[in-house]
């Protein structure tokens, strides 16, 4: 599933509309794409979503954030580890049947994350506020919440300057891929 956001508010809004509908404790969300694309935007709405206490800021530097909410939220960020098993010397695992565990980077360390996942993946579009979101549902869990994540990216406007191929415009259908 694709969606297309044009402002650092959209991206954010679209957080928190998965905070608040649709992600629950337990859920892993991998949050990957370049630098400044939006990764902690997103994960700010998630917040938002979630009712978390106080804003919700990049962990880059402490590489794990947590915050009381209607769902705890486990925001880690893996920019700067050197080695995947370091992901388990974080101790989040213990957090992640507590919370929603949001890993910005977390492409990097797939491996040592449940095949029971959501990535959503976020690039740079055609303005500079831009962005294109392609949410990757894996796992049963998610099989489960497919209709309304894609209720969620439905309602937001499609794009015609972001066709893929035939009947792949952001918002139709859904991919869904399984591990």
């Amino acid at each position: 599933m694709k969606v297309v956001t044009r402002s650092v508010e959209e991206t954010r809004a679209l957080g928190e509309e998965l905070g608040r509908a649709v992600l629950r404790a337990g859920d892993v969300v991998v949050l990957s794409g370049e630098l400044g694309t939006g990764k902690t935007a997103l994960a700010q709405g998630v917040g938002r979503g979630l009712e978390v206490d106080g804003p919700v800021v990049s962990p880059t530097f402490t590489l794990v954030r947590e915050y009381d909410g209607r769902v705890r939220l486990c925001h880690v960020d893996v920019y700067r580890l050197e080695r995947v098993q370091e992901i388990h010397e974080l101790g989040i695992e213990e957090q992640m049947e507590e919370s929603v565990t949001l890993i910005e980077w977390g492409e990097a360390v797939v491996s040592a994350l449940p095949a029971d996942r959501l990535e959503v993946r976020l690039s740079a579009g055609a303005g500079p506020d831009e962005r294109i979101i392609e949410l990757v549902l894996l796992g049963e869990s998610w099989r489960h919440r497919s209709l309304r994540l894609a209720e969620i990216v439905q309602s937001r406007a499609p794009d015609e300057d972001h066709q893929g191929p035939a009947g792949d415009e952001p918002g139709d259908g859904e991919e869904l891929e399984e591990s």
